[in-house]
């Protein structure tokens, strides 16, 4: 069986559920910047037309950058596709953790919708705190459609977000790594030391913050 593919909104289609939302995020990892989710859902009435349109689609992490603009481009204008984003910052992330941030993000995702969905499809293992049937599906990116559709939503919309904050801090190359601490980044983070949209709660940036305090004879 070719993945991904619409077997799980078609059954659900046929159950009744006409408004099946697939959910994913971008940037559970990074060491700064939010965390980006992203709600789509196909019409029911256009999906095999869609499905031959998007037959290329495939998980984020699959695809070229150069890809995920293109399908990100064509998705977000399409009149078949519907799509809301929910973003939470790295304050959020550092209060309440990044898991709670990441359900957080996609239930504000649904939210952006527009309209009330009947049914979500997550990626993962965990259900977000809304009172609409839920499913979730391991590797659900790879397998349904909606989910790797949204999963490149989610990647670009937050892509876009880091370059515009590499614009407002050059020195540190968000353009590139996006906020994944990638050699560079550590290097660059430990030569300025963290900035506001660094995740303070993430121990890579904890460390240099200690070590920057013990530097200046800050005790804790």
């Amino acid at each position: 069986m070719k993945y991904p593919n619409f077997v799980e909104e078609k059954k659900l289609w046929k159950q009744g559920y006409n408004l099946v939302a697939g959910l994913d995020e971008a940037g559970r990892g990074p060491l700064a910047g939010p965390v980006v989710a992203a709600a789509v859902v196909f019409d029911a009435l256009k999906f095999q037309a869609l499905k031959l349109k998007f037959k290329d689609i495939k998980d984020s992490k699959q695809l070229s950058a150069k890809k995920r603009d293109y399908f990100y481009k064509v998705l977000t204008n399409h009149s078949g596709v519907n799509w809301g984003i929910g973003v939470v910052s790295e304050k959020i992330i550092d209060k309440i953790n990044i898991l709670e941030a990441t359900k957080l993000a996609m239930k504000k995702a649904v939210a952006d919708l527009g309209f009330a969905a009947d049914f979500l499809i997550l990626d993962g293992n965990f259900k977000i705190n809304l009172k609409v049937p839920q499913m979730t599906v391991i590797k659900a990116d790879e397998k349904v459609f909606s989910v790797g559709a949204a999963s490149i939503i989610a990647k670009v919309a937050r892509d876009n977000l880091m370059i515009k904050i590499h614009k407002k801090y050059p020195n540190y190359g968000f353009n590139k790594h996006k906020g994944y601490g990638t050699k560079f980044h550590m290097e660059m983070l430990e030569k300025f030391g963290p900035l506001v949209i660094h995740r303070k709660s993430f121990a890579p940036v904890s460390k240099v913050l200690e070590y920057n305090n013990l530097k200046s004879g800050i005790l804790f």
